[in-house]
């Protein structure tokens, strides 16, 4: 643990770490698809998502959206950005937000290979059933897929 500014020892200012937390090396914390899903898991950042899809808002009306302290939905902003799913600009002294659609495209590839590798498998399984196929192809195949993530 290292020191913080009021020079008091802190959470993930150490080595490997950052007052934003530790650094990851590892495939799970840098895939950008993980990162994507990591920052949607909190329902107030979906929420704030859906706020800005089809309109770019200033940070205080986002904020007012919620029950929370503006720091908490800050923090959410911030989380939201450096996913890659918000774009900040400034206005002045005000913050403005927009959805970054293309920041799901990792998340949508992840969706549709898992969807794909389904019906897949779907078909292979009612193929096997009615006669059209050799069964162990459908087991030898799911077991494949079982290794891919």
């Amino acid at each position: 643990m290292g020191v913080t500014a009021s020079g008091r020892a802190g959470p993930g200012s150490g080595p490997g770490g950052s007052a934003a937390g530790p650094v990851h090396t590892d495939p799970v914390h840098t895939d950008p698809a993980d990162v994507v899903l990591r920052a949607l898991a909190e329902p107030r950042r979906r929420a704030i998502l859906q706020l800005v899809a089809h309109d770019e808002l200033p940070a205080g009306a986002i904020a007012a959206a919620f029950e929370v302290t503006r720091p908490a939905v800050s923090q959410h902003l911030t989380a939201l950005k450096n996913a890659g799913l918000l774009i900040e600009r400034r206005d002045g002294a005000r913050r403005m937000y927009r959805a970054r659609p293309e920041g799901l495209a990792a998340l949508k590839e992840l969706l549709d290979d898992m969807w794909a590798s389904s019906l897949d498998l779907a078909r292979q399984l009612v193929e096997a059933d009615r006669g059209l196929s050799d069964p162990g192809d459908v087991s030898a195949t799911a077991h494949r897929r079982e290794g891919v993530r």
